[in-house]
């Protein structure tokens, strides 16, 4: 009989993958609404979550460590395939639901900052048409995606990071800790939807052969995609200070000042072009991966077929709910939080209570 080749991913990917999509699905509205609840306070909304979520990506990582099960195998050996399939499909829903929101700001991106004023379905049609592509691929494929991405996410967002940096007034984030504790949780609770990296690692489980100090690999490189996102807002903020709950898209709005700008024109309009590659990529991984969970689920494993039906699903809930961002946004703070808390935060921690072959 035939063995079945489970597809691999490499270390070196998946810290790539922790330090650069951490960082690109936080750059756009995520700064204004915490300036909006939060205010010279944003940042401590997002430090929780990022500790939390940091611990957890530890714990998982580690965990990698004691067993070379994927994640289906030790829900299977424990509770049974049915159950092992119900998870599954939960976890597509939860990566379908990751990737709809961060989709729907992608359009008011594109024609608010470049201008575009050809209809949604026909800008996002080379998208749709790669991610059916991808999520037809196997892991390998996720790997070498994280490849290509990281040299553009360093080279931009050096850049970007050169044009807005010197034009922050720090003294707008003074004096710290005056808003409400409980705003602060809520935001910190309804924005935890952004944080869904515990999950990618819960599916890499399994995938890549762990070496004495790949956990602390995968957390230092979780680390400083948080630390790259909490140096953002503060410049964010210290750039517009009170006024920048106003200012939408937040990663384009940082360098408006830079003194260059009035001699050379907008030259950083070419690195959020260029920035852009990643986002999509850090987008396409959660269509990916719902489109592997939905294939794990159902046990079949045509995933390109899958991949067409998700992707064709997405281009019609854009079509149709496009124009509902806010209230969609306010579906996600108010009420689906939750289920992410469930799945990115409980069921990861519960992992450790599964059965498992020592290595």
């Amino acid at each position: 009989m035939k063995t079945k080749t489970i597809s691999k991913i490499s270390v070196r990917q998946i810290c790539f993958i922790m330090l650069a999509y951490t960082v690109v699905g936080k750059l756009l509205s995520y700064p204004t609404m915490l300036s909006y609840f939060c205010e010279r306070d944003l940042l401590v909304p997002a430090l929780i979550d990022f500790l939390i979520e940091g611990i957890i990506v530890w714990s998982i990582a580690f965990l990698c460590s004691r067993t070379d099960k994927t994640f289906f195998g030790l829900l299977e050996g424990t509770f049974g395939n049915v159950f092992a399939r119900i998870i599954y499909g939960l976890f597509a829903v939860l990566f379908l639901f990751a990737v709809l929101l961060p989709i729907c700001e992608q359009e008011l991106y594109v024609h608010t900052i470049f201008y575009d004023t050809v209809p949604s379905l026909v800008v996002f049609m080379p998208f749709f048409v790669f991610a059916i592509y991808a999520g037809s691929k196997r892991f390998e494929n996720i790997g070498r995606c994280a490849d290509l991405c990281l040299p553009i996410f360093v080279i931009t967002m050096f850049v970007i990071f050169i044009m807005s940096f010197g034009e922050a007034q720090w003294d707008n984030l003074l004096p710290i800790l005056k808003t409400p504790a409980d705003k602060i949780f809520f935001m910190a609770a309804g924005s935890i939807f952004r944080y869904v990296e515990p999950c990618w690692l819960l599916m890499f489980m399994g995938r890549f052969k762990y070496k004495k100090g790949d956990a602390a690999k995968i957390t230092i490189s979780y680390a400083a995609g948080a630390i790259i996102v909490l140096l953002f807002l503060a410049t964010f903020y210290g750039i517009y200070g009170g006024l920048a709950s106003s200012r939408t898209f937040a990663v384009s709005r940082t360098s408006l000042y830079f003194s260059a700008i009035e001699t050379i024109g907008r030259v950083d309009l070419i690195m959020l072009y260029v920035l852009e590659t990643v986002m999509v990529f850090a987008l396409v991984l959660n269509v990916q991966l719902a489109v592997y969970c939905i294939a794990k689920c159902s046990g079949w494993d045509n995933r390109a077929v899958i991949s067409l039906i998700v992707n064709v699903a997405l281009a019609v809930v854009l079509i149709t709910c496009g124009g509902f961002y806010n209230e969609i946004y306010k579906l996600y703070m108010n009420w689906l939080w939750i289920f992410f808390v469930i799945f990115t935060v409980l069921v990861p921690c519960l992992a450790w209570a599964l059965k498992r072959r020592q290595r």
